[in-house]
Formats: C-alpha cells, structure tokens, sequence
C-alpha cells in the first residue's frame, strides 16, 4: 500500500476530510475529479456544503498520491486496499468524516474494508462500481455504507451524495480530534543509541508530516535528549510527573521547549532529581499530550519499569533498538519472549550501528535469534554520528546514510511513502 501524503492547509471547522481508497487508477482519478469539480463548483457559489476558505497550499492533480487541497473538503488518496483488514485503523489513523471505496477491484475484500470501518468508526462510507448492479448495491449498503456511486459520476450524483453526508454528520464529529499517535522507543541495552534515533526519529516526524509532534524525554533521572537536539531547556518531565494531578492542556504547554524545526520537547532534567514515576502519572501525561498533538515520541530508554502503562498499551507503536552483538541480541530475545511475544507489527525491531555479516552472522541467524526479522537497519556510520553530537546538531538535518534510514522510519510511521518524491531536500535551520 501506497500512502498519502498530506500537505498542510487551513481546514474549516464545517470541512469534510475524504479519504479515496482505489487501487485501479482510471476510476479513483475520475472520482477524484469529480469531487474538484464539486469544490471547483463550491468556490464560484459557495451555497450548501461547500464552505469558501483561503487554502494554504496549491491543489494537486487526484491520483499523484497526494492529498488536493480545495475548499470546503480535502480529499487524501489511498492508491491501494490495505494489505490486512489490521492495518486498517492505522491507515486511517485520522479519522476521516467521508471514506470512499472501490468496491470493482475486489468486491469481497471491499466489502470486508466497509464493514470494519463501519463497525470501528464514525466515518460515512460511500462506495463506487461501473456496474449498476441492484444486488451488489443492498449488499454494501447492509454492510453500512450510506451511498452506492455509479461511475461516470454526474455533478448532481456527487453533491447530493455529499449534502446528505454533511446533514447525517454528528455536529460533534466535525470539530472532534483524533487521538494523537504513540511511538515509544525501547533499548534492549543501555548505548545502543536510543536516545540518538528517537530525538531524530521524532524530528523528521515533524519535518516530514508538517503535523504537531513532541518528544518527551523519560531518560530519569538522567536524559540527553534536548542535548542531541542542540537545545538548552528550563522544565523537564520531572516537573510534570510530579505535579500529575495539574496537567492540563495549558499546563503541558508551559514545560515544553521548541526546537527551531518546530518539533515540540519535554526534556528529561537537566540535574539529578530522583523521583517516583508511578503509573498514574505516566499515563495523565500521556493523554494529555496525545490530545493535543498529532504524534508523541517517546524516549524510554532500556528501562523495564511501567509495563502496565499506557505507554505499553495496543494503540502504542513500540521500537526495540538493537544491535548485532552477542549481549544484545540476547537481551532482545529475552525482552521479546516475556514482554512482547503477543505483540505484532506495533512492535518494530531497528538493528542500530549495522554492518552486514557482522560477527559471522547474517541475516537469517540475526532473525532466528530475535524470533522475528528486524524491520529496520540504521548503518554504522561512526563519522557521522560523533561529528553531529559534538556539535549537538541534529543528524537528519543534513544528507548521510544514517539520517537517510531513520527519515524513512519516519516516514513510513506518518503514512507517507517510504522515499520522498523527488530530490530530497534537507532543511538547515538557524
């Protein structure tokens, strides 16, 4: 599956965002171009659904896998099913008011796709065939989709469709916030390079997303995270596990630190204070960042505590950092089989400091010995990494091989394609 990739621009509070999910071209792209025309329409007499805003990006050609900004919708295009009915929710992780679906390319798996999202969701579906075909409309329409489209889509299909969309849609709905993304980064032992990925982890998630994103920093009573960012920070963590039963939106707001990429940061002291973290507490500070941002990365280090806390929990999308050594590799498996042996694809294995073959083991024994294929290699680039962190300058921000892996880490966490289109470009910031 080939993701969207978003480009941020002003939404109204009345919008409706669409996702269009096709993995036959011809017939996503005329979709797609009837929904333009819709806003094109909306623009010159914005009467009924569509509401006339000033975009903050340029509208792109539909079908070139990147969200067309108009007015009064934005539609993301999803050029393919997802590859299993469980990768549905983190495909749609954004909570879309409209979903769209291709129901010719694999009707049955369709018809899967428009029950779950039905069933787990609050999004209107519609779905869109060449055929006129009675028994196969009642059949989406009993598995909950509000609207059967038959191609060629006249103007009047579309609008009524989407007018009777924008009616049913709960008030509520359209100002409701989706539930920020967890990401937690775990070592299997201490300097395998946690605290190096997942501070540069979570500002290429900034950069690459355009979305509001925070790192917090859970190294206690000791962290470096601000430290590999460059940033000198006044409140940390401490003060906001300590004071748990404060935490609010504004409060939170109050200890962060911003990194001149915009990526927000709740560091980890910067003396040594030794507090209790209870769970409580971890878990009031987790919910209230991801209330109220669009991505949270976690720094955790290689401790074993707060195993029963949010941080842990299903929605979580857990990194074990390793690497090919007789001692980590060891401790991986040992962390693997007691603690996440249940846990599937939330749980990503990244081999920090990777040189093929190294210590006469490949690929195959790697594997054998985590009990699972490591999805990600950050290459041991020695020169790189010891220049960046002396001079505390972040290593995505400039062109190697290691912020190269941990850029399509990124990526690919956000729903974006793994490569960006084009030349990459790297943002040098002050």
């Amino acid at each position: 599956m080939r993701p969207v990739q978003k480009i941020p621009g002003a939404k109204g509070a009345g919008d409706l965002s669409i996702a269009l999910i096709g993995p036959e071209e011809r017939r996503r792209k005329a979709v797609a171009d009837a929904l333009a025309e819709y806003q094109t329409s909306q623009k010159r007499d914005p009467k009924g659904l569509g509401r006339e805003v000033r975009p903050s990006g340029t509208s792109l050609p539909a079908g070139d896998g990147r969200q067309a900004l108009t007015v009064g919708i934005q539609i993301w295009e999803f050029p393919a099913y997802p590859d299993g009915i469980d990768d549905l929710p983190r495909m749609l992780q954004q909570q879309f008011d409209v979903v769209i679906v291709d129901l010719d390319s694999n009707p049955e798996y369709a018809l899967e796709i428009v029950e779950s999202i039905c069933s787990s969701s609050n999004a209107a579906v519609m779905v869109y065939s060449e055929q006129a075909d009675l028994h196969l409309a009642v059949r989406f329409m009993r598995a909950g989709a509000r609207e059967f489209l038959t191609l060629p889509l006249a103007h009047d299909d579309i609008a009524g469709a989407l007018a009777r969309v924008s009616i049913r849609q709960p008030a509520s709905r359209l100002d409701q916030k989706a539930t920020g993304s967890l990401f937690v980064f775990l070592g299997a032992k201490g300097g395998c390079g946690v605290t190096t990925i997942a501070s540069n982890f979570a500002l290429a998630l900034a950069q690459e997303s355009g979305q509001n994103t925070l790192l917090i920093d859970f190294g206690l009573p000791l962290g470096d995270a601000a430290i590999n960012l460059g940033m000198a920070t006044e409140y940390s963590t401490a003060n906001a596990l300590q004071d748990f039963s404060r935490l609010d939106a504004n409060f939170l707001s109050g200890l962060l630190a911003k990194h001149s990429s915009g990526l927000n940061v709740l560091a980890a002291p910067s003396e040594f204070n030794q507090i209790q973290t209870s769970k409580e507490a971890v878990d009031k500070l987790l919910g209230v960042a991801r209330a109220n941002f669009d991505y949270v990365v976690v720094d955790f280090g290689s401790r074993l505590d707060l195993k029963d806390s949010d941080l842990f929990a299903d929605s979580a999308m857990l990194y074990l950092i390793t690497q090919v050594g007789v001692s980590e590799l060891r401790n991986a498996n040992r962390l693997i089989s007691h603690f996440f042996v249940n846990r599937g694809r939330d749980l990503q294995i990244v081999l920090n400091r990777y040189i093929p073959h190294s210590l006469g083991l490949d690929d195959k024994h790697i594997s054998k010995a985590l009990t699972r294929p490591a999805q990600w290699t950050i290459p041991d680039d020695y020169a790189t990494a010891r220049r960046t962190r002396n001079t505390a300058n972040p290593i995505v921000l400039e062109d190697s091989p290691i912020s190269r892996a941990i850029t399509k880490m990124a990526r690919t966490a956000c729903g974006l394609p793994a490569e960006a289109p084009g030349k990459k470009r790297f943002k040098i910031f002050s």
